[in-house]
């Protein structure tokens, strides 16, 4: 277990060793990692006056070696806000030493002092690390689906139905 683990904010001071964090991720799960554009937009969307997620870098002896974001979303059935976690990544040199339970405990804090009901996720099919670390921080797994819409299949859910609503005629 690592004792002096510090929770930083990510800001445009230590941007550049998030977006390295974000490509480990993205190498680790065997995806593309975000381009000069995307890393733009998450400098933009992230650091701006009203950000659109939260990101947290955990610090280890001067070093950066986990992150966490994520943001709020909102259950109609309980009536409260969410905090849906997008991502939590340790390098895998610093795994297993309580990094990533102390971004998890963190992630769980924020939540109870936002007044969420819960805190939701995904983790991928293969990744039975992941499984097992939520399983272990007393995370339920549920029985969904998840599915998504990337942004050519929404550009073609547009095109067939050929009918937008104008924003003025949404009340």
């Amino acid at each position: 277990m690592t004792s002096d683990i510090t929770i930083e904010k990510v800001m445009n001071s230590n941007f550049n060793d998030f977006i390295y964090l974000v490509e480990r991720l993205a190498e680790y799960e065997r995806l593309q990692p975000p381009d000069e554009d995307a890393r733009e937009r998450l400098r933009r969307h992230g650091l701006s006056e009203n950000p659109r997620y939260e990101a947290y870098m955990a610090r280890v002896d001067g070093q950066y070696v986990a992150y966490v974001i994520y943001f709020f979303n909102y259950s109609s059935f309980l009536a409260m806000p969410t905090l849906y976690l997008e991502d939590i990544f340790v390098l895998e040199e610093h795994r297993r030493k309580g990094i990533g339970s102390r971004l998890f405990k963190f992630c769980a804090e924020q939540a109870l002092d936002a007044g969420c009901g819960r805190i939701e996720f995904c983790v991928l099919t293969w990744n039975t690390p992941a499984q097992g670390f939520y399983e272990k921080n007393m995370a339920e797994k549920l029985n969904w689906y998840f599915y998504r819409l990337d942004r050519d299949r929404l550009e073609e859910v547009r095109r067939r139905t050929g009918d937008t609503v104008p924003r003025e005629d949404i009340e």
